[in-house]
């Protein structure tokens, strides 16, 4: 954890962000989820939001943040099995967990519903986000009585758009973190990169990643994207058998000790070598993507830098025969979409894609700047404008999707900007991407993390 007092700071800002808003703020945490049975669990991964305001990464807590008081209440859930601390030893002392997460009171949660119940008495308005787990609804249910379908259509606009705020610009210390991180994301993709060749099953190399993560007491980010298939842009099978030839995206990430996350995806050619028809796409792409960086700087939309990189983009596949006319109507009319359909990056902090569970309407836009209705263009993750310390990733992409192809074809799609017979020509060739963490400084942007080979050159000599 941090130290207490960055909690308690963090609340404090809270409330400052939340103005004249009154009541009390619910952020529950997260409980433990079994696998098959009560005792067999999944790894435990705290609620970002409550690690962001209380910093304590066990299950079955609850924290309540008073807005017209300076008083924050920590409540616990209680051991009901005396004999538990046979199978999971002592657990940290309730004074602990105050003087750790900063708090001046804490309590059993049982309490929770008397101190909901006051506040309802009183009229006071309940602040509380969006549940993504069934258990967080169900207790958010039965604390405010209300039914599970009500909960969805109740949560606090002015709490999220507070925590947002906060949330999207990191600290310095968070940026430490995320740092952290990638040292240990720099290991797995070096590793991945020296054991990719001929004969080799995806699996074994997301194996190989998953022991520096064991290795070093740490999880992954999210499941890993290790795939020939790169056109399948989540694809978390990892069955196929590599030849001589594939292109393999490598889409992974760790966490840190405190659970902020990386995001790093690189491009490899199986045999070691990028061949003639693959190295021209590999050279527009790390041209794109740096051309993007460069765009970087506070006061600029994320939506146009990602025009930006969408206009480089088709300009060099038009160079290479795939795109006819001007670049610029094929950026407006969303043509370049066919082989790059998503966004050029997301925010990334606690979640990998940070705050998502917020609601990405939330997150990725406001007032400013609303969501396209353009395939390609609506599936932006971000798109607001920049601001300093916003820490986000960069990662154009190059896709051939037979099945997309066909059905714009078929549909007569731009017909006058897109070389179909192009397309076709490389409709096995899969997918390529390349993806670094970047945060925002006052006159650019910097990557974050140790050098991860992407050059291909460097990439070559990575893989020898």
């Amino acid at each position: 954890m941090f130290e207490s007092s960055v909690y308690s700071q963090r609340r404090n800002a809270l409330r400052q962000r939340m103005g004249t808003s009154k009541g009390i703020v619910l952020l529950p945490g997260h409980l433990q989820s079994p696998i098959n049975f009560a005792h067999n669990l999944y790894p435990f991964r705290q609620d970002a939001t409550f690690s962001y305001f209380f910093g304590l990464n066990r299950p079955g807590l609850l924290g309540l943040i008073e807005l017209e008081s300076d008083v924050d209440t920590l409540f616990v859930e209680e051991e009901s099995d005396p004999d538990a601390i046979i199978w999971q030893g002592q657990a940290p002392s309730w004074e602990h967990l105050a003087l750790a997460s900063g708090c001046q009171q804490i309590k059993p949660l049982r309490f929770a519903q008397t101190a909901v119940n006051k506040a309802t008495r009183g009229e006071r308005p309940l602040h509380f986000l969006a549940p993504y787990r069934c258990e967080t609804t169900h207790l958010l249910s039965r604390l405010l009585q209300r039914t599970p379908e009500a909960i969805a259509g109740q949560v606090s606009r002015v709490l999220i758009h507070a925590v947002v705020a906060l949330r999207e610009v990191k600290a310095d210390i968070e940026l430490h973190e995320i740092e952290s991180a990638l040292k240990v994301t720099e290991q797995m993709h070096r590793l991945a990169m020296r054991l990719t060749r001929p004969g080799v099953f995806e699996r074994e190399i997301v194996a190989h990643m998953r022991q520096i993560l064991g290795r070093e007491g740490l999880q992954e980010a999210y499941a890993p994207v290790f795939s020939n298939r790169g056109e399948i842009l989540h694809n978390l099978t990892h069955g196929n058998c590599l030849a001589s030839g594939d292109l393999v995206i490598n889409d992974a990430g760790a966490n840190s000790p405190l659970g902020y996350a990386s995001d790093v995806t690189r491009t490899l050619p199986v045999g070691g070598r990028f061949l003639a028809h693959q190295r021209p796409l590999y050279d527009l792409l790390l041209e794109v993507q740096e051309h993007a960086i460069d765009m970087l700087c506070p006061g600029i939309s994320y939506l146009d830098v990602h025009l930006g990189a969408a206009l480089k983009l088709a300009e060099g596949m038009k160079a290479l025969g795939f795109f006819n006319g001007c670049a610029e109507d094929i950026v407006a009319s969303g043509a370049y979409a066919l082989c790059f359909p998503h966004g050029l990056g997301h925010l990334l902090g606690l979640d990998v894609h940070d705050m998502e569970s917020l609601g990405e309407h939330h997150v990725g836009y406001d007032a400013q700047v609303s969501r396209s209705p353009l395939f390609g263009l609506r599936n932006l993750r971000l798109a607001k404008v920049l601001k300093r310390h916003m820490t986000l990733t960069v990662e154009p992409g190059i896709y051939f999707i037979p099945a997309l192809i066909q059905r714009w074809q078929a549909e007569k799609h731009h017909s006058g900007l897109i070389n179909y017979q192009r397309f076709f020509d490389y409709q096995h060739a899969g997918g390529l991407r390349i993806e670094d963490v970047v945060v925002v400084e006052e006159h650019g942007a910097r990557v974050l993390g140790p050098l991860i080979p992407k050059h291909p050159n460097d990439v070559e000599n990575a893989m020898a």
